[in-house]
């Protein structure tokens, strides 16, 4: 599945509070966001305009690697068909 080219920070947070993420805090342009679900994790993500691909595909793989799946199954059910 292609990733979206022009998504933001803030839209990525939006999208991952299905999975249970919430922005526990923010230091400058980077959001902190915290699940418990399938126990605790936590995440860093830069509230910028437009998040550079490599960028979202390593946050999505950390996210698919806390829920033991892969990054195309999260990435098509965050953007999919």
């Amino acid at each position: 599945m292609k990733l979206p080219r022009d998504l933001s920070g803030a839209e990525l947070a939006k999208m991952l509070r299905q999975y249970g993420y919430q922005i526990t805090r923010q230091s400058g342009s980077h959001m902190r966001l915290t699940t418990h679900e399938s126990g605790e994790h936590h995440l860093t993500i830069p509230n910028h305009a437009s998040l550079r691909i490599g960028t979202l595909s390593e946050i999505l793989r950390e996210v698919a690697e806390h829920f033991a799946t892969t990054r195309e199954v999260i990435a098509g059910e965050l953007f999919g068909k």
